[in-house]
């Protein structure tokens, strides 16, 4: 097959001679440039869907995807609200709960947390907490013996393990002559749970709804319905549609709108390094600009001859375009290569830089998570890919039109 001949000369002008060694630096870290600015942007970008994707499959390991609650807190026939909802079909399962503060004592520490009352045989179909126990069972749960799971930073905390003795105190008091007395109840530990997420391992303690009822004086109440759907990611949808089949004295609400700083946070933070390290790779780009003006500058004598010899203008900005457009291609795919190379093997680079460094670079307590997630996702390889081409493209520009530009007869004047 034969190319035409601007293509010919335009990668004949990517291999410099030595005369010119120095213009052809200047393309390569202009390659090098593009390469480090795309891969950047694919492996920041994969490590925010990764984080991300992490903390909501962690998050929807202990909350519920859509919770059925009443505005004061007392929600009663519970079991007629989980029929209600269990008619939508994405409805997969349904279960009580009963929420409230408390606060934590044993062996002489204290902790306040999140106390859940839950229904053992029915928890472990709305949420995944029974697949994260490291110790004991939910079903150790049982009415009247008042036992306890823990998550285990709470434990530690506290320094009690399985089979010890934990007192929970309760906000609500009880008024007697003597003036107020917190109540209070004794606890035994009899189950110890780990999502790998610190605000649920140190804060949260799940005991039996029932007896959840007897300590926050319920009765029969509960103070909702927690609700599993076959998507995640519906559950605005679903929401909407049950809020409509409840009165307006029952609230439904979603895990996108109890979490929704944490992922509005990400989302923000993603859209503003996606601006940030677009821009680095822009600059990259333009730097084809000022390669590209020192090539057509050191071609004039070659653009007069070419034009002399019938080449249209057209044929000269197409030379330059090619030139330009070759190194932009070239560092766009070595970046989205070595990009999409580390974004996949990071939880093997990321280890290895804290042995190195001797160091933890995330903390649990900090971040969240202890470690680097990464999630490449196709569409933002394309995405990155095609700007990184696009403003390599129209990098080319002006140089290619102010070498089409070029008069013969001034450019040989001198020669």
């Amino acid at each position: 097959m034969q190319w035409p001949f601007e293509a010919l000369i335009g990668l004949r002008y990517l291999r410099a001679r030595r005369r010119n060694g120095f213009i052809s630096f200047i393309s390569l870290i202009s390659i090098v440039g593009i390469a480090l600015g795309v891969a950047a942007l694919i492996i920041v970008l994969s490590v925010m869907n990764g984080f991300q994707k992490e903390i909501r499959g962690r998050i929807l390991s202990v909350a519920s995807h859509v919770e059925v609650s009443a505005y004061n807190g007392r929600l009663p026939g519970w079991q007629q609200v989980a029929a209600t909802a269990s008619h939508d079909k994405h409805v997969l399962a349904a279960a009580p709960f009963v929420n409230g503060q408390g606060l934590f004592s044993a062996y002489g520490n204290v902790r306040g947390g999140l106390v859940r009352g839950i229904e053992p045989a029915l928890e472990n179909g709305v949420v995944d907490v029974g697949r994260h126990m490291v110790a004991g069972k939910l079903e150790a749960l049982q009415p009247g013996q008042f036992g306890i799971v823990l998550g285990v930073e709470l434990a530690r905390q506290l320094s009690v393990g399985m089979g010890d003795k934990v007192t929970l105190f309760v906000p609500e008091g009880t008024v007697t002559p003597a003036g107020m007395i917190p109540r209070y109840k004794q606890f035994t530990v009899v189950g110890l749970f780990k999502v790998d997420m610190f605000e649920y391992d140190a804060s949260l303690a799940m005991i039996h709804l029932r007896d959840a009822q007897v300590l926050s004086r319920l009765g029969d109440n509960v103070s909702g319905v927690r609700l599993k759907l076959d998507d995640p990611m519906l559950a605005p949808l679903v929401k909407a549609e049950l809020q409509k089949a409840f009165s307006q004295e029952q609230l439904v609400t979603d895990w996108t709108d109890t979490n929704a700083n944490y992922f509005r946070a990400v989302q923000i933070e993603k859209r503003m390094m996606t601006i940030i390290l677009t821009l680095i790779v822009a600059v990259a780009a333009f730097n084809l600009v000022s390669t590209l003006v020192m090539v057509v500058t050191d071609k004039q004598a070659d653009i007069a001859i070419l034009r002399t010899l019938g080449a249209s203008p057209a044929s000269i900005m197409k030379i330059f375009m090619i030139q330009g457009s070759v190194a932009g291609v070239t560092g766009t795919l070595s970046g989205v290569a070595g990009g999409v190379l580390v974004a996949l093997n990071l939880d093997v680079i990321v280890p290895l830089i804290e042995r190195v460094l001797g160091t933890k670079l995330l903390s649990s307590e900090v971040y969240m998570i202890d470690y680097l997630p990464s999630d490449v996702q196709t569409g933002d390889v394309l995405t990155i890919t095609v700007i990184s081409l696009l403003l390599a493209l129209f990098a080319t520009l002006y140089p290619s039109w102010r070498a089409a530009r070029t008069q013969p007869a001034e450019a040989l004047r001198y020669e």
